[in-house]
C-alpha cells in the first residue's frame, strides 16, 4: 500500500475520531414529567394513593414528615469527557395535609439547584492541627499512664 493512502487513511481516522468527542451528548436524569398527569392532580381532591397511582412514587420524600413528595426531571448535555451541565431541570413538590389529602403541587426551576463545590483535598475540622509524625509517636509515654485508663489489672494496681 502506497503511503500517502496510509497517510490519508491515518489523517482520515483522526478526523473522525476527534468529531465524535465534540458532538453533544443529552442524558434525561429522573422522573419523566407528563403535563397532564401532573395536572390532574388536585388540590383538595387527591389524596397520597390517587397521587401514587397517577405520578407513580416520587423521586424523594421530605425527612421529618411524610408532608411532602418530589418529583424530579432532569436535562443535562456534555461534549466529550468534560462536565455535564444541567440545560433544564424541573421538580414537582406536591404537599400533603395532616389528613393525606393534596395541599398544593408546585413546579420549580432549577434556580434552586445548589453548587456545593469540595474545599481543597482535605475536610476542615475543629480541633488542632496534628502533623504525620505526631499521629506516628503521639500515644508514647501516655499508655499505662494515670487518668488515661489503659492497662494493668481492673482497678489500675497493676497487681
Amino acid at each position: 500500500m502506497p503511503f500517502p493512502v496510509r497517510l490519508a487513511g491515518c489523517a482520515a481516522l483522526l478526523i473522525a475520531m476527534g468529531s465524535t468527542a465534540c458532538a453533544p451528548m443529552k442524558t434525561h436524569q429522573g422522573y419523566v414529567i407528563d403535563k397532564e398527569l401532573v395536572d390532574s392532580v388536585q388540590p383538595g381532591i387527591d389524596n397520597r394513593e390517587s397521587v401514587m397511582q397517577t405520578l407513580g412514587r416520587p423521586t424523594l420524600t421530605s425527612q421529618f414528615n411524610q408532608g411532602e413528595w418530589y418529583y424530579v426531571s432532569r436535562e443535562s448535555r456534555n461534549f466529550g469527557y468534560s462536565d455535564p451541565k444541567v440545560r433544564e431541570q424541573t421538580t414537582i413538590r406536591v404537599r400533603f395535609d395532616a389528613a393525606g389529602n393534596v395541599a398544593a403541587v408546585d413546579r420549580m426551576n432549577q434556580d434552586l439547584i445548589a453548587s456545593v463545590d469540595p474545599y481543597g483535598k482535605t475536610t476542615p475540622t475543629l480541633g488542632r492541627k496534628r502533623s504525620f509524625f505526631s499521629d506516628l509517636f503521639g500515644n508514647i509515654g501516655t499508655v499505662g499512664a494515670p487518668g488515661t485508663g489503659g492497662g494493668g489489672a481492673p482497678g489500675g494496681s497493676g497487681q
